[in-house]
């Protein structure tokens, strides 16, 4: 299908992005990769009257270390991501989901930040972020300001993100030495997850001395998995790794739908919680 009629504008600055956002107010849309938004438009599920293009603006691309904590721009794309030593070294979980997301031509035009920012609870990336405990930083008229990734999720296809704020960065303390593994269950290749797993681990002698779990599409948002974390905790074996495993649906609100039932993906989390940590923890 034809998208409806709109108005765009390539800003060169962040400065320009949030006044261009500012100015179109809740009918302008960011365009960063376009992956998730011209698909809705195309098939007239979203009807932005403006498009900001966000792709030619310096510095919203590539990594950096700031102390112990990645920097990594919201517009780097995902093909870049998973070539980026700084990213494999430090958040190699990050490199490792974003080796799952579709295809080849999705990743070579998707970005980090666009899939955040678009927060679908099916797609791979949000979750991580939360395991990985980072932080995202927006830029608006109000000035800059830091959201931690727990409380950027709010609710389906929704953010703590203003309409005329812009998502210029993700901030994510290294995880340099902890075990990580990224797993998922989808009923074809490049096909969303029905239930996605973001595991990481640090041991300390041969147990795990602490664990964080993210889920993808458990809830109207990406999770934690507290209670299977807690119950990692000490984990030495792989009996006592797939006992707190089953723990890892506790508190979620998993929806229906043609792909599964919210029994089967509660059932899928606790299998692949154990099957990811195991594998985080080299016990699999």
């Amino acid at each position: 299908m034809i998208p409806p009629a709109f108005d765009y504008v390539r800003p060169h600055t962040v400065e320009e992005a949030v006044r261009a956002l500012a100015d179109g107010g809740e009918d302008a849309k960011v365009l960063a990769g376009g992956q998730s938004l011209l698909p809705l438009m195309r098939l007239r599920m979203a009807f932005p009257q403006l498009l900001v293009d966000t792709g030619r603006i310096p510095g919203l691309r590539g990594s950096r270390m700031e102390g112990d904590t990645l920097v990594v721009g919201a517009m780097t794309t995902h093909h870049d991501v998973l070539r980026d030593a700084l990213v494999r070294r430090h958040a190699g979980l990050l490199a490792a989901a974003t080796a799952t997301v579709a295809d080849p031509a999705v990743r070579h035009r998707g970005t980090l930040g666009g899939s955040l920012a678009h927060a679908d609870p099916a797609a791979d990336l949000p979750a991580v972020i939360l395991a990985l405990e980072g932080e995202l930083v927006a830029v608006g008229p109000r000035g800059r300001r830091t959201i931690p990734a727990r409380a950027f999720f709010t609710d389906y296809l929704e953010t703590a993100l203003a309409p005329d704020e812009l998502l210029v960065e993700v901030r994510l303390p290294s995880t340099d030495g902890w075990g990580f593994h990224y797993k998922k269950f989808q009923r074809v290749a490049q096909a969303y997850a029905i239930v996605g797993v973001a595991a990481l681990v640090r041991r300390d002698s041969g147990s795990i001395a602490e664990a964080r779990v993210g889920l993808t599409n458990m809830g109207s948002t990406p999770l934690r998995a507290p209670a299977a974390e807690e119950a990692l905790a000490g984990a030495g074996d792989a009996a006592a790794v797939k006992r707190a495993a089953g723990e890892a649906a506790e508190g979620t609100r998993p929806s229906r739908d043609t792909s599964a039932s919210p029994e089967y993906r509660a059932h899928l989390a606790r299998v692949l919680t154990g099957r990811a940590v195991l594998a985080a923890a080299g016990m699999g």
